[in-house]
């Protein structure tokens, strides 16, 4: 059975250019922080790849600190700030943050005092886009670097964190992006790495992968790969509206991620419709989460109002620049089948 992969918003393939740019890395020798000549080499792939992902995500002249991850990136840029955020943040921020901000039905959430205040760019679950207002202090853009046009230096925020995995990179290495002077407090100490603000030796082969796939993502962004994902998502919605049963396109009618699609087929569980379309060939994700055993709806479709049975009976789709139109009207044709025949057995 050929599988089709319908989840890039969890982690998108491996990269071409990410895999030969891990590769040269891992014949270096030197330790990045040596003066020798072994040690030059290895700092110089490192700081080539600073500059790409700098690049691609327009934060010239910007701080790019490297890190194991988004998560670590939130934790580094926001603890013992109190800052303020939504129910929509994904859990690395909202562990730091004050969940009080409004969100709307749309998904869309209302930021009273920037300089307070985080604020997403985009939403993994939804695919739904904020517009980020001046003056804020950190958004999570993880989602949306490398899907949407946008500027770091343009957009208002004095921080920002992005994840290699999500564009094409290695899982493991991601980035905090700050205006250059912002005041960062390290949260592993020993060593001068990262303009002394995250001690360790820098994991180079992930770093190098990290800005191989910068660079091919700001590509495939300029030469309109993403408006192709999105006329092929627009035809599986188009698709899957053709049900006769109540089923909800969260999200649809604003500015979403372009490869992002959120059903919600009240009364069949999320995770269910995840094993069956499993077993079918399918990898999508639930708009439900188990945490310690139990399964639990959505918070972030709870925060927009829909009760627990329309949030845990979600499912997110997520398409990548090799997704094909057939493998989307293949998946919808199997998930209307399967939608049908749970409809017909619990009726």
């Amino acid at each position: 059975m050929d599988r089709v992969y319908l989840d890039h918003n969890a982690t998108a393939p491996l990269r071409p250019e990410a895999r030969a740019a891990m590769l040269a890395a891992m014949d270096l020798v030197g330790n990045p922080s040596s003066v020798h000549a072994e040690g030059r080499a290895a700092r110089a792939t490192v700081e080539k790849a600073r500059a790409q992902v700098a690049a691609a995500l327009g934060a010239e002249g910007a701080d790019v600190i490297f890190t194991s991850g988004a998560t670590e990136a939130a934790a580094l840029a926001l603890a013992g700030r109190g800052l303020h955020g939504a129910a929509i943040e994904h859990d690395a921020v909202a562990a730091w943050v004050d969940d009080d901000l409004p969100v709307d039905a749309a998904g869309r959430v209302t930021v009273a005092d920037p300089a307070r205040s985080v604020l997403q760019l985009a939403n993994s679950e939804t695919g739904v886009v904020q517009e980020l207002p001046e003056g804020l202090e950190l958004s999570d853009m993880t989602q949306g670097f490398g899907k949407l046009p946008l500027a770091f230096n343009w957009s208002g925020c004095r921080m920002a964190l992005v994840s290699a995995h999500k564009l094409g990179g290695p899982k493991g290495v991601g980035a905090l992006v700050v205006r250059r002077g912002t005041d960062i407090a390290a949260q592993l100490r020993g060593g001068g790495q990262e303009m002394g603000r995250r001690a360790g030796t820098e994991n180079v082969a992930a770093i190098a992968g990290f800005g191989a796939a910068a660079e091919a993502a700001a590509r495939d962004l300029a030469g309109g790969v993403w408006q192709r994902v999105e006329e092929i998502r627009d035809n599986l919605e188009q698709a899957i509206a053709t049900d006769q049963s109540e089923t909800i396109l969260v999200g649809k009618g604003v500015h979403r991620l372009p490869n992002t699609t959120c059903i919600a087929a009240p009364g069949w569980k999320g995770e269910t419709q995840v094993m069956q379309m499993d077993l079918a060939g399918y990898a999508v994700s639930a708009g439900s989460a188990c945490s310690s055993g139990k399964v639990r709806a959505s918070r972030v479709l709870r925060a927009m109002g829909l009760d627990d049975d329309v949030a845990g009976s979600a499912i997110r789709v997520s398409l990548g620049p090799e997704t094909s139109e057939d493998d989307v009207l293949r998946f919808a044709d199997t998930w209307l089948a399967k939608r049908r025949k749970h409809s017909a057995r619990v009726a």
